[in-house]
């Protein structure tokens, strides 16, 4: 027994040292001749142990106990990649045990919070949410909050959620749940509150019934009358709009009292009728005044001339028409911010009752001709000698992109009753006309080539050798952009990816081509039931396959952003989805845009939620193109979970002095279904901020985007505000943006020749099986492989994928590798192993490749 290592009965512990006070840290071990401690890599000087030793009952065993202090100069003096650690090595009789690091840390906690909990005001069932960031302290602070000085706890009330982010959040709020609010930080060293942050919950009043009416009263009126008292305003709510008191003229023999009172009282005719005519002779008098007055007022002002126009009027004299379209031609109203909302803290649903806009607002502008006689008279209408013209701002579009459908422009908002600020006229009217759809196309012959949608993440691959000979032929592609019908009618599917077309219908080919198509699914885990769907001749829509499942018609290769299709029959295709579980996620892309207004006081932010898709992104940019905007951060993307829980906006760390919001405007949401159904419908919603004084031209603020008890993306605004400034907002900077087809061998990675000899090596059996096999392994395109056994050239289908896959960055090293792994696989095969190895060493490297064609690169290794 003498002769066991030693076994640890206690290791030391991490520590924090608090103010200057020393830590004691303890080693126990039996049996244990000798214990030190090490620190840092040196040994502690034996002076500074205190050593223990007892020996253990029944065992005659030796347990050993030591202890040392390190103060708080230690650590500071210590200057190292790591925290100050130590451990205790221990001895016996047949050798050495060594203990775990313990760290030992200076404890601290700041005094000034990140991010404070700021007052509100939230009607009642709606949601309070109160931010808190502690200080920052080691160990790091935990938090709790103070409801008027009590704690509060969500143990106890399951409406109030306590996240682990800090946050407070009262789901429905109740009158009960006003008070004043306290984050309260602390560790071992400190305790922090922060500012305290006033919640008023309150309740808009409603009427109560009407009272029965009254006994009519001996003017032949009666009267009832009602409170608002259902419910009664409290808290600074709304008082009930319309009148208390009702009266009603009495008909029939409800009117009985006094009645022969009414007759006996004789009111002479003669002085009414002298009253008429002094009150209408008087009006007509001041009618024929006025008239008079004006004839002689323009006759005076004509002798400047009628179509000298007035620069105060293109200026400061259309603002009386409180219009902004007649004050710069190219910019869209803003309706967000034409009227005040007073309505509920994130339920602007109520806003779209208040803000109901005249339908002429909504007409797109004609070719304006104003003509002004002077700075208080502007008239519009169709002028020969018009002196000023508006057009409505052409929109601009990717070179290669052909649009088929006339009309109206790209679309904002989703689909249904929007629960945000109102979009803008001008987009209302073109989204009413209907999207458009993007299409591209190219001539191809026997060669094969590529075909790309600019910006929309939606290309096709046509092989070598897919059409005939001494034949050619046109084929496009085409995202539609309506309203997606691709959805079974039961409403569980929502739609993954755009619905694409390529063709022409009845194109027979001898090879699948290859299709990829962007989408914007989670795919990280097994969350989805992803399926494949066609559009038939009679416009509806049937199954293909599952993404997950052997077909033989087609195969299907999902990425984390793109789905490479290989298809031989021409039609529409799109991906659609059903969640399985909650889990199960969307990606979104978030962008900020914004702009001066035309009062150069209020700053316009706009924030867009769109499917994760680059199509759906760059009609966004084109809409904000047409306006002015300027991005204000680097999109974002953000995980949206199948939880059923909203999506909410908030603008936040607006400086306090410079800029003003308006009350109640600082925190919007989308419903779920918004969201998780948008149809790749871009969503918007916008916030107002009004400048102190012209000579703010900082803005600086944050604006969260987060799910319910979800994930969260902060897009940190900073931005110069410059009136006469009109950034362009940045289009798309991918190599391809311009490029729309690609013939020949230059569309492809891979050399002709080299991919000649790979296909006529691994389609030919040999004693282990088909070569192409271990290649689509290697490849990791092992999935499905009862498809490729299927084609004449399963090779080269492979091939094609692995093209279709690397297309944006042409990694032909991976294809190398792969092939120099086969060979060692087959290596009782010397033919094989031969061939393989002067195939590998014959494709370049990636880097030799970045600015070469595959042309010349199969002319060199020819």
């Amino acid at each position: 027994m003498s002769g066991t290592l030693p076994h640890f009965l206690q290791e030391p512990d991490d520590a924090y040292i608090v103010k200057s006070n020393p830590i004691k840290l303890r080693c126990r071990a039996r049996p244990a001749l000798q214990i030190f401690f090490k620190c840092n890599g040196e040994w502690v000087h034996q002076n500074q142990h205190t050593s223990l030793e007892h020996t253990e009952l029944g065992t005659g065993l030796k347990i050993r106990e030591v202890m040392i202090n390190v103060s708080r100069q230690q650590v500071e003096d210590f200057h190292g990649p790591e925290d100050y650690w130590c451990l205790c090595v221990a001895w016996s009789h047949l050798g050495t045990s060594k203990s775990r690091k313990a760290t030992v840390r200076i404890a601290y906690l700041r005094k000034n919070f990140e991010q404070e909990p700021q007052g509100m005001e939230v009607p009642i069932n709606g949601m309070i949410v109160l931010h808190c960031r502690p200080p920052e302290g080691v160990p790091a602070a935990e938090v709790e909050w103070l409801k008027n000085e009590e704690l509060v706890s969500s143990l106890e009330d399951l409406n109030i959620d306590t996240r682990a982010d800090h946050n407070l959040i009262i789901n429905e709020a109740r009158l009960s749940d006003s008070g004043n609010y306290t984050c309260l930080a602390s560790n071992i060293v400190a305790r922090r509150r922060s500012a305290t942050a006033t919640v008023i919950v309150f309740v808009d009043g409603g009427w109560a019934e009407w009272t029965m009416w009254s006994v009519c009263s001996s003017e032949c009126e009666r009267q009832r009358t009602r409170e608002c008292t259902d419910p009664e305003p409290k808290h600074g709510g709304r008082l009930c709009d319309g009148a208390a008191l009702d009266t009603d003229n009495c008909t029939g023999d409800l009117c009985i009292q006094d009645r022969k009172l009414l007759h006996d009282v004789k009111v002479p005719q003669g002085d009414n009728d002298v009253a008429l005519y002094s009150g209408l002779a008087a009006g007509l008098v001041t009618v024929v005044v006025l008239i008079i007055a004006v004839t002689l007022y323009r006759r005076n002002q004509s002798e400047y001339g009628v179509d000298v126009i007035d620069s105060s009027a293109l200026t400061g004299g259309f603002q009386s028409f409180s219009n902004p379209l007649l004050m710069n031609s190219s910019m869209q109203p803003d309706l967000t911010v034409s009227r005040t909302y007073t309505g509920p803290i994130c339920y602007p649903d109520s806003m779209e009752k208040e803000l109901i806009p005249e339908p002429a607002l909504f007409d797109p502008l004609p070719d304006l001709k104003v003509k002004v006689h002077s700075s208080f008279m502007v008239s519009l209408g169709v002028s020969e000698r018009a002196e000023y013209h508006a057009k409505a701002p052409s929109q601009t579009f990717p070179r290669g992109v052909v649009q088929e459908i006339g009309g109206g422009g790209g679309t904002l908002g989703g689909r249904g009753k929007s629960q945000l600020a109102p979009i803008q006229p001008a987009l209302v009217s073109s989204m009413m006309t209907g999207k458009r759809p993007l299409r591209t196309s190219g001539v191809f012959g026997h060669g094969g080539g590529r075909l790309v949608v600019p910006n929309a993440g939606v290309s096709l691959l046509v092989p070598h050798g897919a059409i005939e000979e001494d034949t050619t032929q046109e084929l496009y592609v085409s995202i539609t952009q309506q309203d997606s019908s691709a959805l079974s009618d039961e409403g569980q599917e929502i739609l993954l990816s755009p619905e694409v077309t390529y063709g022409p219908p009845g194109l027979t080919l001898s090879c699948p081509v290859a299709l990829t198509v962007a989408h914007c699914a989670d795919v990280s885990s097994e969350d989805w039931n992803i399926k494949l769907k066609r559009q038939t001749q009679d416009n509806s829509w049937e199954d293909v396959m599952t993404v997950e499942e052997e077909s033989t018609s087609c195969y299907c290769l999902l990425d984390t952003q793109c789905c490479h299709l290989l298809v031989e029959r021409p039609g529409c295709y799109a991906l659609v989805g059903e969640a399985l579980t909650q889990a199960a996620g969307k990606r979104l892309r978030l962008a900020a845009f914004g702009n001066m207004e035309p009062n150069f006081l209020n700053y316009s932010i706009r924030v867009y939620c769109v499917d994760d898709m680059p199509h759906a992104f760059q009609e966004v940019v084109s809409v904000e193109r047409s306006r002015g905007g300027r991005l204000l951060e680097e999109p974002k993307t953000l995980l949206f979970r199948a939880n059923s829980f909203n999506l909410q906006v908030s603008i936040q760390d607006i400086p306090q002095f410079l800029w003003s919001i308006k009350p109640f405007t600082t925190c919007q949401e989308f419903s779920f279904s918004q969201v998780w159904c948008s149809s790749q419908s871009p969503l918007q919603c916008a916030f107002s901020l009004e400048r102190y004084s012209p000579a703010a031209n900082q803005l600086s603020c944050k604006i969260s985007v987060r799910q319910v008890k979800g994930h969260e993306q902060i897009l940190q605004v900073y931005t110069t505000i410059a009136e006469n400034e009109k950034d362009t907002v940045p289009f798309f900077t991918q190599s391809d943006c311009t490029i729309t087809s690609q013939t020949g061998s230059r569309a492809f990675k891979i050399p002709l020749s080299i991919r000649q000899r790979i296909c006529a090596t691994f389609d030919t059996a040999n004693a282990k099986g088909k070569d192409w096999q271990l290649l689509a392994q290697k490849l990791h395109i092992d999935r499905n492989l009862g498809y490729f056994a299927c084609q004449t050239s399963p090779s080269a289908v492979i091939l094609s994928l692995w093209e279709a896959q690397h297309q944006e960055r042409g990694d032909l090293d991976s294809l190398a590798s792969a092939l120099e792994e086969i060979g060692k696989v087959q290596s009782k095969h010397s033919t094989s192993v031969d061939t393989l190895d002067r195939i590998s060493k014959t494709i370049p490297s990636s880097n030799s490749t970045m600015n070469r064609s595959s042309e010349e690169l199969d002319a060199n290794h020819t």
